[in-house]
């Protein structure tokens, strides 16, 4: 980052692309009625099952995370680039899968064998752009991938959960920027991990960032309706713009806490009004 930066609602168009991708996914998600699998380990219902589910996505983020760090400390670029890509090309085949088969739903039931090879197809390309160019496409297909990524997280996961996976993530974004692995790692370099960032007029987010802003605003257009969706949807640009602001005093400042209260707080507060 350099000294002099400037936040410029400018900076806020990739977001709002994620954002807009990831409310066309949680539509089609809607419209084909698809049938989705949970993807927290508590039920919503048994007690501490919401607490538990937040708990269990901080542990697996701030693993993550610590194993991002130590591979980055001892320099072991070719198995972070094996473990960075298997585990990007597995999210896309598997995101590929759930998007072309809802599509299909929508227009037309498609054959399980033509719904793989265009996914293999589209996971090829997308592993090819991230790992076989160095092209500014890649930041674009991370910017889709955070959108499909977080709306499928959001279209999973009952209300309370989501809730309070994003409020846990959130502080331990705050405390891992400032105090742990995370900002450890931005300060290496987050252009070395290949589609688990993009950079645009000197800003470098995580893919993360991006997926859990659109698990929220596609949770909110899926179990609350259009209003409540943009109403959250303003609130995570507005609170973008102000960890922007922020960005401003120093190089380095976390991306979820600001976004994922303001988004969160308009998002409901709306819901509450209509």
């Amino acid at each position: 980052m350099s000294g002099d930066f400037r936040a410029e609602i400018t900076h806020l168009a990739p977001i709002f692309v994620s954002l807009l991708f990831s409310v066309g996914c949680a539509y089609l998600l809607a419209a084909s009625q698809i049938e989705l699998f949970s993807v927290t380990p508590f039920k919503e219902e048994s007690p501490g099952g919401p607490v538990g589910n937040a708990l269990y996505f901080v542990v697996l983020v701030s693993f993550g995370a610590l194993a991002l760090f130590f591979l980055l400390k001892k320099r072991s670029f070719r198995l972070i680039a094996f473990v960075t890509g298997f585990a990007l090309v597995s999210a896309v085949f598997l995101l590929s899968m759930v998007y072309f088969y809802a599509f299909s739903l929508v227009l037309a039931p498609l054959p399980t064998g033509i719904l793989v090879v265009v996914s293999t197809v589209t996971t090829v390309f997308v592993g090819y752009v991230f790992f076989g160019t160095r092209s500014r496409l890649g930041d674009f297909m991370v910017l889709l991938l955070g959108g499909a990524l977080g709306t499928l997280l959001g279209a999973c996961i009952q209300t309370l959960s989501t809730i309070l996976i994003l409020c846990f993530l959130a502080i331990y974004d705050a405390f891992a920027v400032f105090r742990g692995p995370i900002g450890k790692i931005a300060r290496v370099g987050l252009e070395k991990l290949r589609g688990l960032s993009f950079s645009f007029r000197d800003i470098q987010m995580g893919l993360g960032d991006l997926t859990f802003y659109s698990m929220l605003v596609g949770h909110m257009l899926l179990y609350f309706g259009v209003f409540p969706c943009l109403a959250s949807m303003v609130g995570v640009l507005i609170g973008c713009f102000l960890a922007f602001k922020m960005l401003e005093r120093g190089g380095i400042f976390p991306g979820l806490p600001i976004p994922i209260f303001v988004g969160l707080a308009s998002g409901f507060l709306t819901a509450f009004l209509v």
